[in-house]
C-alpha cells in the first residue's frame, strides 16, 4: 500500500488576494488554469481534463484567504488527502503569495511539484502577474 506525502510549493504573485481568490475558488476561474471545464454544484466540483472526469468536494472556504478541496475518488485513504490554496500578504511588503499544498506517492513527488510549477504558471499568464 503506498502512503502520500504531504508537501507545500510557495509561489509570489503580483496580484490582489482577492483577484487571486476568484481564480482559486470559482468554477469560472478555475476553468481558466487548472482544468479544461470545470462545473460546480454547491460544494461539489466537477474537474474535466480531455476526456476525463475528477470530482472533488470544497471542504473549506475563508474569503480571500484559502480553498480546500478533496478528491471524491474511490481510492482507500482518500478522505485523508486534500489539496488546498492558501493566499498569504506579507504585513510590512504586502508581497502576495500562494502557497499550494497537495499530496503524493513518494515516487511521484517530482512529477507532482513540476505538474503544480506548470499550473501555477499557467495562472500568472492568465492574471497577467508573472
Amino acid at each position: 500500500m503506498s502512503h502520500k506525502k504531504s508537501f507545500s510549493i510557495e509561489y509570489d504573485f503580483h496580484a490582489s488576494p482577492q483577484l487571486l481568490f476568484q481564480y482559486l475558488s470559482t468554477p469560472s476561474g478555475l476553468s481558466e488554469w487548472f482544468a479544461d471545464n470545470v462545473n460546480s454544484r454547491g460544494e461539489l466540483f466537477t474537474f474535466i481534463w480531455d476526456d476525463t472526469e475528477e470530482y472533488a468536494k470544497m471542504i473549506q472556504k475563508k474569503k480571500d484567504e484559502k480553498v480546500r478541496f478533496q478528491w471524491q475518488n474511490d481510492e482507500k485513504d482518500s478522505d485523508k488527502y486534500h489539496f488546498e490554496f492558501k493566499i498569504q500578504v506579507d504585513d510590512i511588503t504586502k508581497d502576495v503569495s500562494l502557497i499550494v499544498t497537495d499530496f503524493s506517492d513518494e515516487d511521484e513527488m517530482e512529477e507532482s511539484k513540476m505538474l503544480w510549477d506548470n499550473l501555477v504558471s499557467d495562472l500568472k499568464q492568465v492574471l497577467g502577474a508573472s
